[in-house]
């Protein structure tokens, strides 16, 4: 165990994280909403320090990032345990384990270890992905900060449901997210995932506002998201808050966890949603979970400059300066030409 960052210590031995937007106050001998955070005799502790359910070599691509170092492999690591519960959750396996089976799996693993292995196998990143890195925090800031002095980015994929002090701690560490925008809805998030969307927004306008290159995700739901005016909410927001270049994944649900009863979202709502986006102004949209090209295109004159097969990049076009080599538009991203 470690001593948790980012708490205070109240009356009654009592403390209250000050890490994610649930902000739980939590009795001595309990456990935060995370399941993963407990407090001993007036002391938070982390639970999953050190302890790594997955790793993997992945494609910058899959997180999914196609606009940061775009063809270069990210080294993916995850913890047990989440400050979500969402009904459709694609890893709950290991997000999950905590709350579903009163187990805190996985395999110790030092900083020191992770960076290392990032670096034998090539990787131009370390992601803290699969569950939530926010609960795993103290975890990811000492690799983080070590990965930085090895000349590696620190990659979050989130929910997005942070304190504006954890951000403010990985800011100077902290070099792209992924955000999960599961919804433009308060009841949404209330229901069906046990969260409020304005932290999530508020924490959209932040990250962007420090300059971390941010890109936005969202699962299409039948009957749970998918709604034409919720949409074009979304992608508004998106457009006039994060800025036209900031790109939108949409990606396709397939029935798992507590939601196999819901059908396969229709790729026809997938098209719509992406043309609603266009008509909000964002410049790439890409989608995700499906059988098409997911290729990046000049938002100048549609000249395709990254070219994927999967999530590899087979074609990269773009000029140094990110610039497209037919009308000299930038395109925005971080190490786009492959050169930086």
């Amino acid at each position: 165990m470690k001593e948790a960052m980012l708490y205070e210590k109240l009356a009654d031995s009592r403390v209250r994280c000050q890490l994610c937007a649930h902000r739980c106050t939590i009795a001595d001998g309990h456990k935060g909403l995370c399941q993963v955070r407990e407090n001993r005799e007036g002391t938070l502790y982390t639970l999953v320090y050190g302890r790594t359910i997955s790793q993997a070599v992945d494609p910058i691509e899959k997180k999914p990032l196609f606009h940061f170092h775009p063809g270069s492999l990210s080294y993916s690591i995850a913890t047990p345990g989440c400050n979500f519960r969402c009904e459709w959750c694609q890893n709950s396996e290991i997000s999950q384990m905590p709350r579903d089976q009163h187990l805190i799996g996985g395999y110790p693993a030092t900083p020191e270890q992770i960076v290392s292995e990032a670096q034998l196998a090539g990787c131009r990143s370390i992601a803290y992905t699969y569950t939530e890195p926010t609960i795993f925090f103290e975890y990811s800031h000492d690799t983080a900060r070590l990965a930085r002095d090895a000349g590696l980015a620190n990659v979050y994929v989130t929910n997005g449901y942070m304190t504006p002090e954890m951000l403010d701690t990985a800011h100077p560490w902290l070099d792209a997210a992924n955000v999960d925008l599961k919804a433009f809805r308060d009841k949404t998030y209330r229901r069906h995932i046990g969260a409020r969307l304005q932290p999530v927004l508020d924490s959209l306008i932040k990250i962007k506002a420090q300059g971390i290159w941010l890109e936005v995700t969202t699962l299409i739901i039948p009957g749970i998201n998918d709604d034409p005016a919720e949409l074009k909410e979304l992608v508004e927001f998106i457009s006039r808050e994060l800025g036209p270049d900031t790109p939108w994944h949409i990606s396709r649900f397939f029935p798992h966890y507590r939601m196999h009863h819901v059908p396969p979202t229709p790729v026809t709502t997938l098209h719509w949603a992406q043309e609603l986006g266009y008509e909000a102004g964002l410049r790439h949209i890409y989608l995700g979970n499906v059988a098409e090209e997911t290729n990046t295109t000049c938002p100048g004159c549609d000249r395709i400059l990254l070219r994927r097969l999967g999530f590899n990049i087979i074609e990269n076009a773009i000029k140094p300066g990110a610039k497209c080599p037919d009308c000299g538009e930038i395109v925005g991203g971080v190490g786009m030409s492959g050169k930086g």
